[in-house]
């Protein structure tokens, strides 16, 4: 690698590294905001679970820290969900020199669209799948078996599951760009259905509890979502042929 190669690089390197700087003070400034509520946090995160544990039956920790560490991860991350908008827009601003003038006016909608996704898959999770999921792992509980929930099994059950959900509504805009780029055609996602409908069963059976009710929870808006970025990507597609027919002409 010359020396003339190594000055861009460097210089990508050293944007990267702003960017992730900015997202970290960002999270840090989110996780100290959040920290100060991390009780009343974790109290509503832990609220569709005790809302079907029988009345003798509570969370527990078996650790001396272990409270505090919940608290702390908790405070974590619902600061990375606070930082979300400025995470999106240091991503598109890292990106943008690669995009054309006309597509860097898409910035704002991008941040926009990403982080109401985001947000809506997780509040998804939390208030229509959490609730059935607990309830069917509560059905195991009889006079003779006592459910005493951990703390640290919970937050990590419960966190997974919200992200998953979050990260799967990211899909349209992810879908949008990809179609703008080329990477992607109405047609490729068309073919791919009948593989993507079974992809969205086989995640839901992994990341959900293992009954059909919440698996079909899980599965069904992947596949509404799907449609939808067919949708889009048929409109981005269009849009594409038609500049460029005009430039043709």
């Amino acid at each position: 690698m010359t020396t003339d190669e190594k000055q861009p690089f460097l210089a990508h390197l050293e944007e990267l590294r702003r960017r992730l700087v900015v997202c970290a003070i960002a999270i840090g400034i989110g996780f100290i905001i959040c920290y100060i509520f991390s009780k009343q946090l974790f109290s509503f995160l832990i609220l569709p679970l005790t809302k079907v544990l029988p009345a003798e039956s509570q969370l527990i920790f078996t650790n001396l820290p272990e409270m505090f560490i919940t608290y702390i991860k908790v405070a974590l991350v619902a600061g990375i969900i606070l930082a979300i908008p400025i995470i999106f827009y240091q991503l598109w601003m890292f990106l943008a020199p690669a995009l054309y003038q006309k597509e860097k006016g898409y910035f704002i909608p991008f941040v926009f669209f990403s982080s109401i996704l985001f947000v809506a898959g997780s509040l998804f999770g939390y208030f229509v799948v959490f609730p059935y999921g607990f309830k069917f792992f509560m059905s195991f509980a009889t006079e003779d078996i006592q459910a005493l929930p951990s703390v640290k099994q919970y937050f990590s059950f419960a966190i997974r599951l919200l992200l998953a959900f979050g990260l799967v509504f990211e899909m349209p805009v992810v879908v949008f760009f990809m179609t703008k780029i080329g990477l992607i055609t109405p047609d490729s996602m068309k073919k791919f259905r009948k593989f993507a409908i079974l992809s969205s069963f086989i995640l839901s059976a992994i990341l959900t509890p293992p009954d059909v009710a919440t698996q079909i929870m899980m599965a069904l808006p992947i596949i509404i979502l799907y449609e939808l970025s067919i949708f889009i990507s048929q409109g981005v597609h269009r849009k594409k042929k038609e500049e460029s027919n005009k430039v043709e002409s």
